[in-house]
């Protein structure tokens, strides 16, 4: 099973409101779902995510892939550079 991180929309007509999950890649985008992760909502200033840190690391560790814009905003928030700096240390310890 391929595991993606990626948005479900919620919110009313031109109210967005996202939610991070990580889903079976075979899912709808708004269908069932592994686990929330965070939120988004780009209507505040600034839009950046709610996100819980330690889960969203754990997934990438077993592998999940970020969709584009969960990659955009994982990238904002730090998260990414914290993950890829801790599997460069990974493999250097290799």
């Amino acid at each position: 099973m391929a595991v993606h991180l990626r948005l479900t929309r919620g919110g009313r007509h031109k109210l967005p409101f996202y939610r991070l999950v990580a889903a079976d890649s075979r899912m709808p985008r708004d269908g069932r779902y592994l686990e929330v992760l965070g939120t988004f909502d780009p209507l505040k200033n600034p839009a950046l995510p709610v996100l819980k840190q330690e889960r969203v690391l754990d997934w990438l560790r077993k592998g999940a892939q970020p969709s584009v814009t969960v990659r955009t905003l994982l990238r904002r928030s730090g998260l990414l550079k914290q993950f890829e700096s801790e599997r460069g240390k990974a493999k250097q310890a290799s």
